[in-house]
């Protein structure tokens, strides 16, 4: 295999700790996050239900892609 595989293998496990180090440490203020105005919630009649975070996957895919900007922008 290629070394830049191991890299990349690397990078990945590395930002995977960091975003679990937020969670852990900031566990209680992340309580908003998967509760925002229009993520879609249906519940059944006898406990069932659907739901659906769009609005929190949006706010997500937003944060991502500007710390992805960010880190091309200074490291690339």
């Amino acid at each position: 295999m290629n070394a830049t595989v191991g890299k990349y293998i690397m990078l990945a496990g590395a930002a995977l700790l960091l975003v679990g180090l937020v969670i852990y440490v900031l566990g209680d203020r992340l309580s908003w996050l998967g509760r925002l105005p229009g993520d879609i919630r249906i519940m059944g009649k006898n406990g069932g239900g659907f739901y659906f975070p769009i609005v929190t996957c949006l706010v997500v895919s937003v944060l991502l892609n500007l710390i992805i900007a960010l880190i091309r922008r200074f490291f690339g």
